[in-house]
């Protein structure tokens, strides 16, 4: 309130001053400070309603692009990060697959290599067999051909000498001739 009566007083002397003389130039300085508080009304309205709103509005825009921009450097690097560990898994699934190759071939050579030792050997005991069942077939025929052979000497013996032979004489007679080394090397 002091203020206003100062400003009461002080713009009273100006009023009577400017009564005395007319001045070419007149300052009232109550006006002045009405016109100064209307501007500071003013001003106070407009940083409340105005700037303070639009200041916010562009802060959290700056924000928001500050964000954005961080976000674009994080999708970069993650990106970035992505395509490496996507190259690296991509390597390691190739090692992999020439690992899982190479025991399977592997494993086909040891199967390979093992059927090939099996069939070999079945072939080897199908060659002793063989060779065995050909030497009893020999056995047997080179025993049956000596039964033919001793048959047709007693027949034969039989019509020159004119006898008939007997069994038990027979079989002596084939014993004897079986048993000769002389005739054996013959047949």
């Amino acid at each position: 309130m002091e203020l206003l009566g100062l400003v009461s007083v002080l713009g009273h002397g100006t009023v009577s001053l400017g009564a005395d003389a007319e001045p070419l130039f007149q300052i009232n300085l109550f006006q002045v400070i009405i016109a100064a508080a209307n501007f500071a009304v003013f001003l106070v309205l407009m940083w409340t309603f105005a700037f303070k709103p639009v200041a916010k509005m562009l802060e959290d825009r700056r924000t928001r692009i500050e964000q954005g921009l961080r976000d674009a450097e994080q999708a970069k690097k993650d990106r970035e990060s992505a395509e490496q560990e996507r190259v690296t898994a991509l390597a390691e699934a190739r090692r992999e697959a020439n690992d899982i190759l190479a025991r399977a071939q592997k494993v086909a050579q040891e199967t390979r290599d093992a059927d090939i030792a099996a069939t070999r050997a079945e072939l080897e005991r199908m060659k002793v067999r063989a060779s065995e069942d050909i030497a009893a077939e020999k056995q047997r025929a080179l025993a049956e051909l000596r039964g033919e052979v001793a048959d047709l000497a007693l027949q034969a013996a039989g019509r020159v000498v004119r006898e008939t032979m007997t069994d038990q004489r027979q079989r002596r007679l084939v014993e004897e001739f079986l048993a000769d080394p002389n005739t054996a090397s013959k047949g």
